[in-house]
């Protein structure tokens, strides 16, 4: 079963470590780097793996030997992302990389997609909806920590939690709308 750990304030410092290793390795090929998902919102209780997303021009060999030869594993060839209600079925708008950290450094997840691509621009929009509404926030822990502890099979969290989580995104995008909301600068 997934653990929910209260927010630890080293996670962004954690990040930060992670993210120079792969600019590192990555040179150009990166073209941002930033720290998503729930480690990423200030005060939000996750579990205790940072996800990092890397935007690129393109999935390709380089990138692929690139990480495994400073010692990321690549999980599967190619995975497709959750797609939200409404959102373009279009699988190229949701494919990504997943590549899991090395054995000696904070456990990590690097979800490597495609600039321009919905689910490039998911993570970060959910990251700074969470990060400027705390209710929502702490609402989304709740939830999380009521799963993790009553979901008798722990392989369907995130099937379950996939909806609740487009109900926040549908609000951040209505946000995004009304604010005019960009992605900021890389969290590197």
């Amino acid at each position: 079963m997934p653990e929910i750990f209260p927010y630890n304030p080293n996670w962004p410092a954690s990040f930060q470590s992670i993210a120079s290793d792969l600019r590192q390795a990555l040179g150009d090929l990166a073209l941002r780097i930033d720290h998503i998902g729930s480690t990423s919102v200030p005060g939000l209780a996750a579990k205790d793996r940072i996800d990092i997303q890397v935007t690129v021009n393109a999935l390709t060999d380089e990138l692929r030997t690139s990480l495994k030869g400073q010692g990321y594993s690549q999980w599967r060839d190619l995975i497709l992302d959750h797609v939200p209600p409404g959102a373009d079925p279009a699988d190229k708008e949701w494919e990504k990389w997943l590549f899991v950290i090395r054995e000696d450094q904070y456990s990590a997840n690097i979800h490597i997609r495609i600039q321009g691509r919905s689910n490039q621009r998911y993570p970060l929009l959910f990251r700074d909806y969470l990060r400027i509404h705390s209710a929502t926030a702490q609402a989304y822990a709740e939830l999380k920590r009521r799963l993790a502890a009553n979901l008798a099979d722990p392989q369907t969290y995130t099937d379950v939690k996939d909806p609740a989580v487009d109900l926040i995104y549908l609000a951040a995008e209505d946000w995004a709308s009304i604010t005019g909301w960009r992605p900021g600068p890389s969290d590197e």
